[in-house]
């Protein structure tokens, strides 16, 4: 029986999930559909657009994503003290460009219209602003605002009505770092593991490939959650590791992944810093089973259970 969502996403407990929706329908979301031959692969950019504008108007960031054929990956990162710290007109305006509002907070909005408003009006007002002010933190309508669109614009595009996706999202929390870094690489490696990637540089429509461009110009992109390990500055908001040692991680397990997987790094790639121009533990037995063989949580204790009992279970 499906667990409820507040059960699933607790801020107390983490900050950081791992979001999955799937397809319902045989017509892809994205790719080229074999038994029609068309081709959805347009709508790829859909998705990223979507997910990247969201993110830049909800107080919850984007760590790693990948958009394949039939379902959506993200690991996204929930910063309520910054939705919490957002003054009233903040707030109605970074909702205001995702729906009209009401017609009170459209008139708060406006500087000639606000003074004319009474104080029940602006009472009101303020109670829509702690409604908005949630939501701007609340991961289940961020996945709405995100599927809704999607689902909307490609029923008009295959001109139909009906369910797009498999209900609603399914999320993991990640409760420690190694489970949260775990599940970027296992994210990130998802067009490898399906064959339609050689390489993470060359896997299109992921955070990882957006991040390896922005790299090469000594950046990191402002739509996603920023590297910060090894930063001066301790005060610095994003991912506790080095870009540079996230990147080897990503390469290394990308080769070691199993024999029922469909696709690897091939071994005699040179090491991705090199060819992009820019030793851990078994992370390849980690990611490779992030989504499949857990629920709801994921943490490295419960990692390294999983781990010895399939070891246990092949002897």
């Amino acid at each position: 029986m499906p667990r409820p969502r507040k059960s699933l996403i607790c801020l107390e407990d983490t900050p950081y999930y791992h979001c999955v929706s799937r397809c319902v329908r045989r017509a892809f979301l994205c790719g080229k559909d074999r038994f029609s031959g068309r081709s959805y692969e347009h709508r790829r950019q859909w998705v990223e657009n979507r997910l990247l504008k969201l993110a830049s108007v909800f107080a919850i960031e984007v760590c790693a994503y990948a958009v394949m054929s039939n379902h959506t990956h993200t690991v996204l990162r929930v910063d309520k003290s910054h939705a919490l710290a957002m003054s009233p007109e903040e707030v109605l305006s970074r909702w205001h460009t995702l729906h009209n509002g009401t017609l009170l907070t459209r008139q708060f909005m406006n500087r000639e219209q606000r003074p004319s408003l009474s104080e029940s009006q602006l009472k009101t007002v303020l109670n829509y602003v702690d409604i908005y002010r949630k939501r701007l933190y609340d991961i289940s309508w961020f996945m709405r605002l995100l599927n809704e669109f999607i689902a909307r614009k490609a029923n008009t595009e295959d001109e139909c009505t009906g369910r797009f996706w498999e209900g609603r999202f399914k999320s993991q929390a990640l409760l420690d770092e190694s489970a949260l870094l775990a599940c970027m690489a296992y994210v990130d490696l998802n067009p490898i593991r399906a064959g339609n990637a050689k390489t993470p540089e060359k896997a299109m429509y992921t955070s990882v490939k957006r991040r390896i461009a922005k790299a090469k110009e000594n950046k990191q992109p402002l739509e996603l959650l920023p590297f910060v390990g090894g930063s001066q500055n301790n005060k610095a908001k994003g991912l506790p590791f080095r870009l540079d040692d996230y990147l080897h991680l990503v390469d290394q397990t990308g080769r070691q992944l199993r024999s029922n997987i469909r696709g690897e790094i091939p071994r005699n790639c040179e090491p991705i810093l090199s060819r992009t121009g820019l030793t851990q533990t078994d992370w390849s037995a980690v990611v490779s089973s992030i989504e499949s063989n857990f629920s709801s949580k994921i943490s490295l204790a419960l990692v390294k259970r999983k781990t010895v009992l399939s070891h246990q279970l092949a002897c």
